[in-house]
């Protein structure tokens, strides 16, 4: 698999970005999908003990058309990383890198693009494969500088995420930080809805209560098909208790089921090596 990471620090605002717009769509909305990544986010910082952030209509929406603008213009180049804005948008565009940096283009893209009036940081990944929320929960938990970003460690310690927002397409993913919560409301969901999930999810909130559970998470798929040729296997390894969640047209093989965050983590950090690619979701 072939990566190509972007960390950019956004700290200043400029005056060329005064003609921003200033407002999102009315009918500005996130997929289920990202609806997911954004809990899955925030499940990882909770294990690790970080509070969980507000989600951000505006660094959603910064989001969304940056994935959009990377996937539909390529302004990442040879000389331009995944920081950097084509000229195709209502926006100011960049070529942003490490050699002849234009930060003051980067830094304001909240400000010029939202009423989120402060800074923000983005963290924005490619894959050559088609991402998915298992691939980057994957990639989130083993890059350390990514992992040192979303949790303010490291080069991050001396800030305080209040809020995020993310979105991804087939190829690029992108999550914001803010370091003050955003006044505009929660991004709501689109009506298209996968009302097989709808029906699994509120069958288990009526049988146990509303409990998290959190399951150990092997691995996706694309289909049912070879999901349950993945179970069998799993099953001779001796996890009798392994079993299949579905989910918004996502099959996972899940290793192991817990009450408590603790008890998942403590359960991963034993499992073999053969299952070092595991994973914990919150349900």
């Amino acid at each position: 698999m072939h990566l190509r990471l972007g960390l950019v620090a956004l700290f200043a605002f400029s005056l060329q970005f005064l003609m921003a717009q200033h407002s999102m769509p009315k009918d500005f909305c996130i997929n289920a999908q990202e609806s997911e990544l954004f809990q899955a986010a925030n499940d990882l910082r909770e294990a690790y003990g970080k509070p969980r952030l507000q989600h951000s209509s505006s660094l959603t929406y910064v989001a969304q058309l940056h994935v959009d603008d990377l996937m539909n213009n390529h302004p990442d180049t040879s000389i331009c990383n995944l920081s950097s804005w084509s000229d195709k948008g209502n926006w100011s565009p960049c070529c942003y890198n490490s050699y002849i940096p234009n930060p003051e283009c980067m830094w304001g893209k909240p400000k010029e693009l939202t009423s989120y009036p402060y800074r923000g940081y983005e963290m924005v990944v490619y894959f050559d494969d088609k991402i998915s929320l298992d691939s980057l929960m994957k990639l989130w938990s083993d890059s350390k500088e990514m992992l040192d970003m979303l949790l303010t460690r490291g080069a991050y310690e001396q800030k305080k995420w209040i809020c995020m927002g993310l979105a991804m397409n087939d190829h690029y993913a992108s999550i914001w930080f803010g370091q003050r919560r955003d006044r505009a409301s929660e991004p709501k969901l689109c009506e298209t809805v996968d009302t097989t999930a709808v029906v699994q999810v509120a069958e288990r909130k009526e049988t146990d209560a509303q409990l998290p559970i959190y399951y150990v998470i092997f691995g996706s798929f694309d289909n049912i098909k070879d999901a349950r040729e993945a179970l069998k296997r799993i099953k001779k390894n001796g996890y009798d208790d392994a079993g299949i969640l579905t989910k918004n047209n996502h099959f996972r093989i899940y290793l192991l089921q817990f009450s408590s965050l603790k008890e998942a983590m403590f359960a991963k950090q034993g499992l073999p090596y053969t299952y070092n690619e595991a994973w914990i979701l919150k349900d």
